[in-house]
């Protein structure tokens, strides 16, 4: 693999890019009838056999360095050294392996992004015991506790982490064992009488004995944790991760991000460790690279993004991470705000987004902010992954940079796009790839891999161009979310959602898209209420019911439908009506994962009544708005 530098700008030279190394390969193709194979022609480059040889070498090299900071109760930044994280890692490793944990009773572990939770999840690798992170909202945002029990019941754990346990008492009680040990790093105010909590710090004051011998002994196979897939289509599957697949990925970033070479990475980061794009990218890039993972405990909602603001007011990221809501915000952030920008554009090289495609017109905004205020751009890019390819296959690492361009297959990862019905699904097979689901019957394993053993993902791709492969692939959406028309006429989802939300910027939060064996196409809509509610000049108290019956915001929508069907070139892109939605959609009825992600058929499935409602003519609901084209709005 060979390195492309991306030069500064000149006096004489238009404008471009920020100097940085991005790595570039040769791609290889071949064509079996309507079956594409591709891979990068250059082999993946060696790389450890397990993610802790990488806290063995950077606290050797390093033991000062902060492999981890976060603020604490007096707002002071608490580090955690390479040398101290290896310590605590014995320590722990050695308390785990008395309480007799394995695979088969593994760690649990329910907590944010904390220094604990950090801690932990090394303390469990170094032991040879795979932990899980669990969504904390499906303790603490679920009313039910329906995802937290299967996760635990598939689970079968030997012990449960909780940062604070009073917070988690409720959720622990109605899903946990009695029988199972529960360890806090903060206590209950007082000690419940069916279960004995045990201090975290018990954990860290064991002398390691025997623990360096079995971690010796733990192999490239070995299952380092389980993840849980994001529950977007069914409950959640677990995903068991080894050190294999975790050190292959990591090695298939630094091949495409050769500066975390040259400079240690310094992350600002508040992705949730539970999912794969901030516990096993994110994190890993800081160990991997010998680099330091701010934790920011902001997120891109209203009431919590001030906080990701203070943090990046203070440290300057080396390469930022968000998701596109994210990028947004912090676009609109950079505008206003002088010293923001000051350290923020002091020594960031890239940035990248994943979770969700960025939409163009986030897209050019936070080019203009950065030449505005910067003096020249900075490459922005993304990846194609997923939990279950621990988890990137592709980088932008081509020559397109726009808006759902995903770019070309990584190192190591052979990428074959096979037709399923009019569209090409993308499939995976490489050492980053897991080798089956946990506790998964046998159908299920089956159905995830193809006759070649290549995982099938439910993502379409594209190309650029398909008589020119090298120029990469376009994401074509969520297979199984197309539908077809009474006509017969195939709707693709995927780019049509992401056309209304990218034309309905700032207003439009989520769409799913209505219409299977009907005569036309109609979206439920589900709005940015806030900015909804500033367009309709209407006060804080305005519910969302208010707001989306707003005459500026209705008229605003009217138009949009129109700027949409304007470019429609047939029935499967035409937009006949819409309705927008003034209830969020629910995590309990699994509408929404906790990362945002919207599951198109739960929201069709549990709001089938609106559905209806939207396509009855002859009972006019008011809050339908339909295209000026198909009738009176």
């Amino acid at each position: 693999m060979h390195s492309e530098p991306i030069q500064p700008n000149t006096p004489d030279a238009p404008m471009r890019y920020r100097a940085t190394t991005i790595g570039a390969s040769s791609l290889r193709t071949q064509r079996q009838g309507d079956t594409w194979y591709l891979r990068a022609a250059e082999p993946l480059g060696a790389h450890p056999q397990r993610m802790t040889d990488r806290l063995v070498s950077g606290a050797r090299a390093h033991p000062e360095r902060w492999l981890a900071a976060r603020r604490g109760s007096d707002g002071q930044w608490i580090g955690l050294s390479y040398a101290k994280a290896l310590q605590s890692a014995r320590a722990i490793g050695q308390a785990l392996l008395a309480r007799g944990l394995s695979a088969e009773r593994p760690l649990a572990i329910l907590s944010g992004n904390d220094l604990e939770h950090l801690q932990l999840a090394l303390g469990a690798m170094w032991a040879g015991v795979p932990y899980a992170a669990i969504s904390p909202a499906y303790a603490l945002a679920s009313g039910d506790f329906g995802k937290l029990r299967h996760t635990i019941d598939l689970l079968t754990p030997g012990l449960v982490f909780a940062s604070v346990y009073d917070s988690f008492a409720k959720a622990i009680d109605a899903t946990v064992s009695f029988d199972v040990e529960v360890v806090a790093a903060k206590l209950p105010r007082e000690q419940p009488a069916a279960r004995n909590v045990t201090a975290f710090d018990e954990l860290l004051n064991t002398t390691p004995t025997t623990v360096d011998t079995v971690h010796a002994t733990v192999s490239p196979d070995a299952i380092a944790k389980f993840l849980f897939t994001s529950g977007s289509t069914k409950l959640p599957k677990a995903v068991p991760t080894t050190h294999r697949m975790l050190c292959s990925n990591q090695q298939m970033l630094l091949e495409t991000f050769p500066e975390f070479a040259k400079e240690p990475p310094v992350l600002v980061d508040w992705l949730p460790w539970n999912h794969t794009f901030g516990g096993s990218h994110n994190v890993g890039i800081a160990l991997y690279n010998g680099g330091t993972l701010y934790i920011d405990d902001g997120k891109p909602v209203n009431g919590k993004f001030e906080e990701t603001l203070r943090n990046l007011r203070e440290i300057a990221p080396t390469i930022y991470f968000n998701v596109p809501k994210g990028w947004e915000e912090l676009a609109i952030a950079l505008e206003r705000d002088e010293q923001l920008r000051e350290t923020f554009f002091s020594r960031v090289k890239v940035y990248f987004f994943a979770g969700a495609g960025l939409s163009q017109a986030a897209w050019d905004r936070l080019e203009r902010v950065t030449e505005t205020y910067c003096g020249e751009r900075i490459r922005i890019m993304a990846g194609l992954g997923m939990t279950e390819t621990s988890p990137s296959c592709l980088f932008t690492t081509g020559p397109i940079m726009r808006a759902g361009y995903v770019g070309l297959p990584a190192p190591g990862c052979e990428v074959k796009l096979a037709p399923v019905g009019d569209k090409l699904e993308a499939r995976y097979r490489g050492p980053h790839v897991m080798a089956g689901y946990w506790r998964a019957d046998t159908a299920e394993l089956h159905n995830a891999f193809d006759e070649e053993g290549y995982f099938r993902s439910g993502d379409a791709l594209r190309f650029v161009d398909a008589t020119r492969p090298e120029l990469g692939l376009l994401f074509d959406g969520r297979i199984a979310e197309d539908f077809k028309l009474s006509s017969g006429t195939f709707v693709s989802v995927g780019p049509m959602r992401a056309r209304v939300i990218s034309e309905g910027a700032p207003y439009v939060q989520d769409v799913v898209v209505a219409g299977m064996n009907r005569d036309d196409v109609g979206l439920l809509v589900f709005p940015r209420i806030d900015d909804c509610r500033r367009l309709a000049r209407l006060p804080a108290s305005a519910s969302a019911r208010e707001v989306v019956a707003a005459p500026a915001v209705r008229a605003h929508f009217t138009a949009l439908l129109d700027t949409l069907n304007r470019s429609a070139t047939g029935g499967a892109t035409t937009i006949a009506r819409l309705r927008l939605m003034d209830v969020a959609p629910s995590l309990d009825l699994g509408e929404i994962t906790d990362k945002g992600s919207i599951n198109q058929r739960a929201v069709l499935m549990h709001r089938a009544a609106l559905v209806e409602a939207m396509y009855d003519v002859a009972q006019r609901d008011p809050a339908v708005i339909v295209a000026s084209a198909c009738g009176a709005t």
